[in-house]
């Protein structure tokens, strides 16, 4: 882990001043077998993950295999260990960058993780519930029970910001925690809970919507400003959406709901450059091969990708991205800053370390954030997780 997070000043350096093939046309080489990691079966970044290592068999010869994980931490493990080319990720991507939450522990600690390609398309990204729970306003869940993932911040705080719209809680509502994704939806299905976070053409939503309990998501209209304003307090990566595909959802019915870029297939700062090239070039050229191998694939198009969001794009991906007309010099600006602030974060682990910090887990991790604080504030940069 050390070494991951002392050699992001120099990958940035090596990044910049890699030479990797500059004809757009070169013929694409890629290892004779890849590991991605995603979440569980079934769900929409799964079969996504799918989807592209079909193609990637299909036109290379490349054997994918992805791994199926239930939580955040289980889906970087691999990618961290090298053991993985891309971890299919949603905004734990952004939690590990931080070092907040689960990775506020010393095992872990800040992660120079950097995005290659990622969604957005018809879909949505949102808390669904049970209609049999009478749940019409985000103001109805209060008292209801809210599915949470046990080492997955990422959908725990991102349910959060959902439910915050109405003006809710964790305090107003009934945390009922699941071992995995796919557990905690049955749980929805099996009326232990009445709603969990997901994109709304994840598998388990349409599972949801066929049992005798049903779907519903509540909207999100963005003409409350004060409502967003509570939901980006708690998630400052959501924007409010229109939704036309999903579970109970349709283009003649759409609904007001939020998203993020998701799934966002993942790497470290300090994987080789022309192998993420490779990896994202592979996916630009090939995007006919896989747009519709699962619901919400098509996001992956070059012309569609959010180029300025809360986490860096890999050298390589820039690269291929320039290739493709899709990078310019704001991206660049907006995409250096993003480095600088991993380098930011990493630095002062590494002296927060250094310091003798304390062993129980809970002073530890107080120490840190405020450590994260001090040093993100002397650089003049958001903290992004107030006390």
């Amino acid at each position: 882990m050390t070494r991951h997070i002392t050699t992001v000043a120099a990958m940035i350096v090596a990044g910049a001043t890699a030479a990797m093939p500059s004809a757009w046309a070169q013929d694409i080489k890629l290892p004779s077998t890849i590991t991605f990691t995603a979440y569980d079966t079934g769900t929409s970044g799964f079969n996504i993950a799918v989807g592209v290592g079909k193609m990637m068999k299909d036109k290379y010869g490349t054997d994918v295999r992805v791994l199926p994980a239930g939580n955040d931490v289980a889906r970087l493990a691999p990618l961290r260990a090298g053991r993985a080319a891309l971890a299919w990720m949603g905004t734990g991507v952004y939690f590990a960058q931080e070092g907040v939450f689960e990775f506020g522990v010393r095992e872990w600690g800040p992660q120079a993780l950097q995005m290659t390609l990622s969604t957005i398309d018809c879909n949505g990204l949102s808390v669904g519930v049970a209609k049999d729970a009478g749940i019409k306003e985000w103001k109805d869940f209060r008292g209801k029970r809210l599915g949470f993932v046990v080492g997955s911040p990422a959908l725990n705080q991102n349910a959060l910001a959902i439910i915050a719209y109405g003006g809710l809680t964790q305090k107003d509502v009934k945390i009922v925690e699941f071992a995995s994704y796919g557990a905690m939806w049955k749980g929805v299905i099996n009326n232990d809970a009445d709603g969990a976070f997901g994109s709304t053409v994840t598998g388990p939503a349409k599972e949801l919507e066929s049992s005798p309990r049903g779907i519903a998501w509540p909207e999100l209209p963005p003409e409350d400003k004060a409502a967003w304003e509570r939901v980006r307090k708690v998630g400052a990566f959501f924007n409010p959406h229109k939704v036309t595909c999903g579970a109970a959802i349709t283009a003649a019915n759409p609904l007001q709901l939020a998203t993020y870029p998701y799934p966002i297939a993942t790497a470290y700062g300090i994987q080789p450059a022309d192998h993420i090239y490779a990896l994202t070039k592979a996916m630009i050229l090939n995007y006919a091969a896989y747009k519709d191998s699962a619901p919400g694939a098509s996001g992956l198009d070059v012309k569609l990708q959010t180029r300025q969001w809360v986490i860096p794009f890999h050298p390589g991906a820039v690269k291929a991205l320039r290739e493709a007309g899709q990078w310019n010099d704001a991206d660049e600006a907006h995409n250096n800053a993003l480095l600088k602030r991993q380098v930011v974060l990493a630095d002062a682990w590494k002296a927060y370390n250094a310091a003798n910090p304390p062993s129980e887990n809970d002073k530890f991790l107080a120490g840190w954030m405020a450590a994260r604080k001090a040093a993100l504030a002397k650089a003049n940069m958001p903290n992004g997780f107030e006390d």
